[in-house]
């Protein structure tokens, strides 16, 4: 057995009905040259050959005092895990769309290892899809998107790829103390003790730093600072899922031209988009919406498990000017950053825990809805900077779908792939209506940045 670390237990606890805790893919592929109109249904077959996944994908929750510990599943049934699926007729984006969103609202099963593959065919022009999801618990973005790499290849003419649930482990899973392997599981806390006591004077710092400057708007952003707004009301289980991809030489032209970072011009142009959103809901806040932004502190090779960071940042909604925007939005970050440059990767974990504090505890109470440090989550996972194949298909586009949470109704993930810049909007049906208007939002902001740089 493997205890799950503290972090990875977290999205455990935090799940309910109206709050699914897994993240997903929407990957979509174009037909080979020759392949005939049964491709879909060959490649369904060959993945139902694959019968013996590799960890993680075999391993099931067992809970025991308290502690979770993944346990391998000796029952593992791979239908329950894999499916081919058919869209309805027209059989357009829009009802991929649909049938992602319905499929994400799902609760997984924790009797069986959490994970799940849909192979989608029923797409116009040679197209067909791959929806994934896996629970928070088992991985995080980063972790997900190098398993997915993997999957694939750089070559259109690989053939017989085994499916992700198949692939060997990238390191040697490190021994875990046994049950009653008491002095391993003591050493192990004692290490682990020593080493939070040791972050607590640089924690406490820079809390008090961020405190003092909890009163100014435009530069750094404190966990008092983020506004009550129609994103931070309770949520449903309903999820509506809305994709696009745009060039990143777009969002690179506008960095340039402003001196600033690839992620700048995304928080800036998110920025612009939930402010037109929220002035057509009549909801836009008087104060600036404030942006969760995590950051990878994964430092070797793994893909399990959950090293992530959380920096906040101003997107500026309050202000109409693009060009200000931009600049309230690199100062912000620019001072996160600063703070986390002094900081061992303890320091930053144990920091990002204190600051997500109030949003945690009302995850998991409901007691004071009007704590909260930020009112949206926008990621930006780096994903495969050449065209990948899988069995001859082309992959045109890889969508990450991800988690909403109560009082946090939207979550915006972007990906990287090769020149495209991949956006995942990701929802609560019920408590933002019309959330997909936010596509059309996102292309306004960059025009509007780009017309602000005289590139247009």
């Amino acid at each position: 057995m493997k205890a799950l670390s503290p972090s990875d237990q977290m999205f455990l606890w935090l799940e309910k009905r109206q709050q699914p805790m897994h993240v997903g893919g929407l990957w979509l592929f174009s037909y080979p040259e020759d392949a005939g109109p049964d491709y879909v249904s060959q490649l369904a077959e060959s993945c139902r050959e694959w019968t013996q996944p590799t960890p993680p994908f075999n391993m099931k929750l067992k809970s025991r005092f308290g502690q979770y510990y993944w346990v391998e599943d000796t029952h593992f049934d791979l239908e329950h895990h894999f499916r081919h699926e058919a869209l309805p007729h027209p059989g357009r984006i829009r009802e991929l769309l649909a049938h992602v969103s319905a499929q994400h609202s799902n609760l997984m099963d924790r009797e069986r290892p959490l994970w799940e593959m849909h192979l989608i065919e029923g797409l116009p022009d040679r197209q067909f899809a791959i929806y994934t999801k896996a629970h928070h618990a088992m991985i995080d973005g980063v972790g997900a998107m190098r398993m997915s790499i993997r999957s694939l290849s750089e070559d259109p003419n690989a053939r017989g790829l085994p499916p992700f649930w198949c692939m060997e482990p990238t390191q040697k899973t490190p021994r875990t103390p046994r049950d009653n392997d008491l002095l391993s599981n003591l050493s192990a806390m004692t290490n682990g003790v020593s080493k939070q006591l040791g972050t607590i004077p640089t924690i406490v710092r820079e809390m008090a730093k961020s405190i003092r400057q909890s009163g100014n708007q435009t530069n750094p952003v404190s966990v008092f600072q983020a506004p009550q707004s129609i994103l931070n009301r309770k949520i449903t289980g309903s999820r509506r899922f809305a994709a696009q991809s745009w060039p990143m030489e777009r969002f690179r032209a506008i960095g340039k031209a402003f001196g600033a970072t690839l992620n700048d011009v995304l928080l800036a142009v998110c920025g612009s988009a939930l402010r037109n959103y929220l002035i057509n809901q009549h909801a836009l806040p008087d104060q600036p919406l404030i942006a969760m932004v995590p950051v990878s502190l994964r430092q070797d090779d793994s893909e399990s498990g959950n090293q992530i960071g959380m920096i906040l940042a101003n997107l500026g909604t309050h202000i109409a000017d693009p060009t200000d925007r931009i600049e309230v939005v690199k100062r912000s970050v620019k001072d996160a950053k600063a703070r986390f440059a002094h900081m061992s990767q303890e320091e930053i974990l144990n920091y990002t825990a204190l600051t997500m504090a109030p949003t945690g505890l009302n995850l998991l109470t409901g007691l004071v809805p009007q704590w909260q440090a930020f009112n949206v989550v926008i990621s930006n996972v780096p994903g495969p900077k050449e065209p990948m194949y899988w069995n001859g298909a082309r992959m045109t586009g890889i969508y990450p779908v991800s988690i909403p949470l109560d009082q946090i109704a939207l979550n915006i993930t972007l990906l990287s792939y090769v020149d495209q810049l991949e956006f995942g909007l990701t929802a609560c049906r019920r408590t933002l209506p019309s959330m997909q208007r936010l596509l059309d939002y996102i292309e306004n902001g960059i025009q509007e940045l780009e017309v602000a740089a005289d590139m247009r």
